[in-house]
């Protein structure tokens, strides 16, 4: 389950990139392509992946291990409905399901923190404020239908909670523990840092949310909370680890290219709330430059273990060193096209393009290494 959703995200991207590139499909369409057929599923499957560890408990039932699947197939629905091959109706259904499916996922979140011995590990509340934020922004889908007068106001809460509460939560409470595990060098004071910033990360989303719909003020001052959330991450990298580590280390590279990408969207959106950037191109700077490096990262590290669980063996080892060649360069690539996009040159998407194929390549690659075991012991 897990391989395949890391796989089919990874196609949802590709697909999404061309369709960006040749300008032949919406922005508005595109973002719900990545984000609900792609993002959203294999969200859930990392976190139902992650909170068994951070809960010191058994992994998750095969029931819910089985709902990434069934979001895909709403999100499908939700990308139809985007592109005119499906009526609204289509598109009210599919928020219900997902809503259904959110809720679902929180009891048991907070099921599993209940149960844990001791203290959970701090990034599940991180996983609980990502999953209120993704239940209230398509609780908000109909709403907008019921209340058309107040469109506007309620889509824009409903994209930031989208992208900077689900996901970004999401990641800010990943990245920390995810570093360390990628350098295999446990940072006990992860879990601190977490404890410490999920309030100020906490008000900054909410800021941002209900700022961008009704005063942008307090979106900015939100955006700059989330600004000092994602610095904090980042020079608390660079005080344990040296430059040189986390650039010669592909994963880590790209999740240090996915925080600065992170960081510059927060940028981006300040700049649109202040009219200087256009809105619709701060949302496809937003999928270049934070999260293709943040998935491509992910994965790297991820999907190894995914593919070949239980020990660590050679051909797992193997898929790592495939995964990371190149990585350094891709993010860069990533980053820069990123910030072109945000600028509104379109040209920006192709040098995306070209780092997510040269992803595929190495995703062969270390596929074609997985499969040589003639050397393991």
């Amino acid at each position: 389950m897990l391989t395949y959703l890391g796989f089919s995200t990874v196609v949802v991207f590709l697909a999404a990139l061309v369709l960006l590139s040749t300008g032949s499909t919406s922005t508005p369409a595109i973002a719900h392509l990545v984000f609900a057929v792609g993002i959203v599923p294999l969200i859930f499957a990392a976190i139902s992946h992650f909170v068994p560890v951070l809960t010191r408990g058994r992994g998750a039932p095969r029931s819910l291990r089985l709902l990434p699947l069934l979001l895909q197939f709403s999100g499908a629905f939700v990308f139809l409905a985007f592109v005119g091959e499906a009526a609204d109706s289509t598109l009210q259904a599919a928020a219900a399901a997902t809503l259904l499916l959110a809720l679902i996922f929180t009891g048991w979140l907070l099921f599993r923190a209940g149960a844990t011995l001791g203290r959970p590990h701090p990034g599940w509340r991180w996983y609980l404020l990502a999953t209120v934020c993704l239940a209230l922004a398509v609780a908000l889908v109909p709403a907008m239908s019921y209340w058309p007068e107040l469109r506007r106001p309620l889509r824009l809460l409903h994209l930031h909670l989208n992208t900077l509460g689900f996901i970004g939560l999401t990641a800010l409470g990943t990245l920390p523990v995810l570093l360390p595990t990628v350098l295999r060098d446990p940072d006990a004071r992860a879990a601190e840092q977490l404890r410490r910033q999920l309030p100020l990360a906490a008000v900054g989303v909410l800021a941002v949310a209900v700022g961008a719909a009704g005063w942008l003020p307090l979106a900015i001052a939100g955006a700059l909370m989330l600004l000092a959330v994602t610095a904090n991450t980042g020079l608390a990298w660079l005080r344990r680890h040296a430059w040189r580590t986390l650039m010669n280390d592909g994963a880590a590279a790209a999740l240090f290219a996915a925080l600065v990408g992170f960081a510059l969207t927060l940028g981006f959106g300040i700049a649109h709330a202040l009219t200087i950037l256009d809105g619709r191109d701060a949302i496809a700077a937003f999928m270049v430059a934070f999260l293709l490096p943040l998935i491509t990262g992910a994965l790297s590290q991820l999907l190894p273990v995914w593919y070949r669980p239980g020990r660590r063996t050679a051909a797992r080892d193997r898929m790592h060193a495939a995964l990371r060649d190149g990585a350094l360069l891709r993010s860069l690539l990533f980053v820069v096209g990123g910030v072109l996009l945000a600028f509104g040159v379109d040209d920006g998407a192709w040098l995306a393009v070209v780092a997510m194929l040269s992803f595929v390549i190495a995703l062969s690659r270390s596929l074609l290494a997985a499969r040589d075991e003639r050397t393991e012991p």
